[in-house]
């Protein structure tokens, strides 16, 4: 009898088998070569199905699982788990006159989407603060935490919260649901799209145009660059070796090495960001910005304006009004907002030290509310001049403090770091420093002038991007591919916010 052999066709099954089951140590990310490819073969069939609406959601939506399952393994039941328990809630509420069954709906809705995310992400924090109660030594219990739950979770809740506000009429197809949340270019590491947003498209015509079409790959080129040439780099080759030992280091390198952790976190999750906006216009779906460049801020809230700004913006929709906004008088707002970042602090990990960020940012956002009404200045207020430069620079280094506490994996790191910069400094070490890490310096002036440079430059960018010819797409494509290649580790680098 005839039988099919798979090394004559020149097909390795061990290796398809490696490249298709999910491998922890090398996780799908979009700046992966296997991801690039992938893309294009999945661009191809979503094409075919362009006139064929519930086909071609479906199909995505099986793709969105098999992405999640390479990046998490088993985990994408979660997913499914949320997804379910959300649509059906939702569908619930809208059959519910009485208010009060529609909150206890809501609240299991929270208990649901909250109680995964304290399960997997903080049951190892609160079992080491409780441990010392009954004389217990902790021992972390070996829990994974499945990447991007942070996200698709909030993302999930703004969904039922907004359909028990009434502002939100509940999906009827647990398909369209499914689609929304597990959409893969936003999946793991946000932007958080709103239902609002992003259900009015699902069932719209498929509809690419030109200008959607050069855009996009604008988005991805720049994300790439930004995530795999700038962040990858100075991480590896420069960030990572100050922040393991602070203590071997003077504190002038201190001080850069934070420069270059500042960067470095923007570039790669402001890079993830726009390639997921890119690839979702390159399948017809618009995101909203979520960085807007944060470190032209002229105070800390007018960064939070411009860092993450879908978290920022779910945060002050879902909690902070929640809390009372500032509809409770004056020290309650405050009181709000230092809560509403603790809080904030606290989702990004399972740490004292993120509680400490969030918690600066808080105090420092209450403060600049304070002055500001002290100094009887309205909302839209802008310093001018040297004012604003000054003030720039100011909000900049109070920023790159609070990331010390947010890279820090602990306190007394992030002591021993701030005590090199104040009594070890070494500013003679300047020229032998630029010498060795030309590089990385090098890349670190690039990426700064990108970030401080006009809007109108950006823009002119797209514009030009949009107006090239596909083959001249094609090929920036392909040059910044040759040029990621040659500078990348030989680890893949994933994004910084995978962890959250």
């Amino acid at each position: 009898m005839w039988k099919l052999n798979w090394t004559e066709l020149g097909i390795d099954l061990d290796r398809l088998k490696e490249v298709l089951t999910y491998d922890a140590a090398q996780p799908m990310i979009f700046s992966s070569g296997f991801f690039l490819l992938l893309f294009l073969g999945f661009s191809l069939v979503y094409l075919l199905l362009q006139k064929r609406t519930t086909a071609r959601l479906l199909f995505v939506t099986l793709f969105s699982y098999y992405f999640y399952y390479k990046s998490s393994g088993t985990y994408f039941f979660l997913l499914g788990i949320v997804t379910v328990s959300d649509f059906l809630l939702a569908r619930r509420m809208e059959m519910t006159v009485e208010h009060w069954k529609r909150k206890m709906l809501v609240v299991c809705s929270l208990c649901i989407n909250l109680g995964l995310l304290c399960y997997f992400k903080y049951t190892n924090f609160f079992y080491e603060m409780l441990a010392p109660l009954w004389n217990g030594r902790f021992e972390p219990l070996d829990i994974f935490l499945p990447v991007g739950i942070s996200f698709f979770t909030f993302q999930s809740l703004s969904y039922t919260i907004d359909v028990y506000r009434r502002d939100l009429k509940p999906l009827s197809s647990l398909l369209d649901y499914a689609f929304y949340v597990s959409f893969f270019p936003q999946l793991v590491a946000g932007p958080i799209v709103r239902a609002r947003d992003f259900i009015p498209q699902i069932r719209r015509p498929l509809s690419v145009t030109s200008e959607m079409f050069g855009q996009g790959i604008f988005f991805i080129v720049s994300g790439l660059f930004k995530k795999a040439v700038i962040s990858d780099y100075i991480s590896v080759n420069f960030v990572e070796r100050i922040f393991d030992n602070p203590g071997l280091y003077s504190g002038l390198e201190n001080l850069f090495g934070i420069y270059g952790y500042a960067l470095q976190i923007y570039c790669d999750f402001s890079g993830y960001s726009d390639m997921a906006i890119g690839l979702a216009l390159l399948l017809g779906f618009h995101f909203p910005p979520n960085f807007d460049s944060p470190y032209k801020a002229d105070s800390v809230t007018d960064f939070w304006h411009r860092w993450h700004i879908s978290l920022s913006t779910w945060l002050r929709d879902y909690l902070y009004i929640s809390l009372g906004g500032n509809r409770k008088g004056k020290i309650r707002t405050y009181i709000n907002l230092i809560l509403t970042m603790l809080l904030g602090g606290l989702w990004h990990g399972a740490s004292w030290n993120f509680v400490v960020w969030g918690g600066l940012h808080g105090v420092a956002l209450a403060l600049h509310k304070f002055f500001r009404n002290l100094l009887g200045r309205p909302k839209q207020y802008r310093s001018r001049g040297i004012r604003k430069f000054f003030a720039v620079v100011l909000t900049f280094h109070f920023v790159c403090f609070c990331w010390i506490f947010f890279r820090n994996s602990t306190f007394e790191a992030s002591v021993t770091m701030i005590r090199q910069i104040f009594t070890a400094f070494h500013p003679e070490l300047l020229e032998q420093l630029l010498t060795g890490y030309w590089k990385v310096f090098a890349l670190m002036g690039v990426g700064f002038l990108l970030h401080f440079c006009p809007d109108s430059w950006q823009n002119a960018c797209s514009r030009g991007m949009v107006r090239m010819p596909l083959i001249a797409q094609a090929l920036i494509m392909i040059a910044l591919i040759y040029l990621v290649i040659q500078v990348k580790s030989s680890d893949i680098q994933p994004f910084i916010y995978f962890q959250f």
